[in-house]
Order: C-alpha cells, then structure tokens, then sequence
C-alpha cells in the first residue's frame, strides 16, 4: 500500500463541488513512521484545501505508543501524542481535531477501565472512545487487522464485558472488520445496548481474494447482513474508506492517473445510497479516512463525490451526513 506517490496524486486536481458545505471529518489518521508522514501540518493541508472541514476525529493507527509502559496501557501513548498534535492545530485558528479515538484491548473485560481513564486523563478533554480492529477473514490473502484479532473474538464474553465497561464508563466502539463478520458485530451489539458503536469503512464490503471470485454474491451477503445490522439501535456507520483498492479491489492504483469525482461516483453510488437508505442520514457519516484513501484518491477528489452522492438528499439530511451525525456521536464541539 503506498500513500506517498504525490507526483501521480497532483495529476488530478479538481475544485470543491460545495465549497461552504460545513464539514467533520470523522476518519483520520496522524503518525510518524519509516512508512512517512502525516501529521497536523499534513492533515491541515488537506482540510483547508478544497472543502469546508471545521474539525476532524482522529482514529487510532499504533502512533506513538509508550513502549516503556506496561503492555495494556502502551496505547496511552498514542492519546497523549494526538493531543499535542490537536493543540498544534488549535493554533492555526482553521480545521480542529475535536475528537480522539484511541485503542485498548477489549479482551481485558472489566480490567480496562485502568485503560480508559488513563486514555480519558492524558487526551486534554478529547478522548471519545476506543477502536478495537478486529478484521479477519478465512482467505489468509486478506490482510488480518493491525490489533492481533482472532477468529470470532467478538462472541468472547471478555470482548464483550470490555465493550459493555466502555459504554459504563460514556465511552464509545469503533468497529473495523469484514463484512464476512457482520453477524458477530450483530451479536456484540445486542449484548451491549446501552455502549454506542460506529461501524468503520461500510461494513468492510471485501472485494478482493476469495471475495473477487464471485462480487455479486458476496455484495448480496453485505447488503443482507447490513440490514440487521441497522435494526440494532446502538450502531452508526461510517460511509467512507472507499479508496481503500487493498481491500475493494477496484484497480484504481493501477491507473495512468487517480480517478475523478465522477469515476468514484460510479463505482460507489449504488453501495452509498443503499447504507444511508438503510441506516438513515441521521446514522450515517461521510470520512475521509486519509491519509490512507489516499493511495488511490485525493482529499479533494473523495469529498466531491461524496457531495455528488449525497445531492439526492435534502439539505437537512446532508447536514447529518457531512457533519450533524460525527458531532452528535463523538460529541464534537
């Protein structure tokens, strides 16, 4: 996966469809690693670019741990290192991280609320909630999330008692898996009803490995299981990671130049409409998830088709898509 190929992103330039349309993003990334940089200075190139971001959430990604900590608080480093970054882009009086979603191991049950109060005490007022990746598939061509899951972990009275401590303690859980796995999501969600999941990057619609075989059957399984997913009450969506060609396939990286806004459009209306149909604009969240859509996309170019898809709803509804809903959820102020 290479994020970094800026000579073949600037071949693609396009001006915001919606210039003044309020935006939260509530997908990003910040790290500082061999595999390159993106930081506050970085994400505030992209959100004052094109679009009107006013504020963004940070989503956990190993930045930073506190390698000097025991194992269960390492993460803690993570919050500490995102607050400073936010207080940094405080300064620039333009885009805000207003929220931090950190990682802690839902395995540890009861035990992780030593966790999450000393995530809660080192994120100077932002830390919101928890993203425990859990993505796994069968296919052992499909890369397996970066938290160590296992197989079926969500079905784990531990998982499960962490996951209830969360939403005890007014915190909420990021979900990153497979759509294969949607049904353990289903199961998890009606076991803690009162914690507040966001489910990440559309249910995770796989297409490629063993899922590339045969698209139509197993977009069918998604689009069934989602479904329920969107009966359970406690769960919203987060509608985006549609550049993610690593996990959907679609082949943009391979091209002479980045798709446009219209290329994105149509390879992704049909799955957007059905979510927002399904789970309602109120649930439902636009992300950028950058800086890791941007292997095969650029800040300007995602935020454009998401304006296009979205100009069948009404201008209430997509006050909720591209920011009502990621305030309300993340408590964004």
């Amino acid at each position: 996966m290479e994020l970094n190929r800026f000579d073949w992103l600037a071949e693609r330039v396009e001006e915001a469809v919606d210039p003044d349309r309020t935006i939260i993003d509530p997908h990003h990334h910040l790290w500082d690693h061999r595999g390159g940089t993106y930081l506050a200075a970085d994400l505030l190139a992209d959100t004052t670019g094109s679009h009107n971001v006013v504020a963004t959430v940070f989503v956990e990604c190993r930045s930073k741990y506190n390698r000097d900590a025991p194992e269960g608080l390492q993460p803690v480093g993570e919050t500490r290192f995102v607050a400073a970054q936010a207080a940094e882009a405080a300064t620039s009086g333009k885009t805000r991280i207003g929220a931090i979603v950190s990682h802690a191991d839902m395995m540890l049950g009861e035990a992780v609320e030593e966790v999450l109060a000393a995530h809660d005490g080192a994120g100077n007022g932002l830390f919101r909630g928890i993203r425990h990746a859990t993505s796994h598939d069968r296919d052992e061509a499909i890369p397996t999330g970066h938290n160590s899951p296992t197989p079926s972990m969500m079905e784990t009275v531990e998982f499960r008692t962490g996951v209830a401590t969360l939403g005890r303690m007014g915190f909420s859980f990021d979900a990153w898996l497979y759509h294969p796995q949607l049904p353990e999501l289903i199961g998890l969600a009606k076991a803690v009803p009162e914690t507040s999941i966001i489910v990440d990057h559309l249910g995770g619609p796989l297409g490629i490995g063993a899922h590339a075989d045969d698209r139509e059957a197993a977009m069918a399984t998604w689009r069934a299981s989602m479904t329920e997913v969107a009966g359970c009450d406690n769960v919203t969506l987060k509608v985006g990671g549609i550049g993610m060609d690593n996990f959907f396939g679609l082949g943009w990286v391979d091209k002479p130049v980045p798709p446009d806004s219209d290329t994105v459009v149509a390879a992704w209306q049909d799955r957007v409409h059905f979510c927002i149909d399904t789970f309602g604009p109120d649930r439902c969240m636009f992300e950028s998830n950058f800086p890791v859509d941007r292997q095969s996309l650029t800040y300007p170019v995602l935020w454009n088709a998401l304006q296009k898809m979205a100009t069948r709803y009404g201008d209430e509804e997509q006050d909720q898509l591209f920011s009502g809903t990621a305030r309300r959820v993340y408590r964004v102020e």
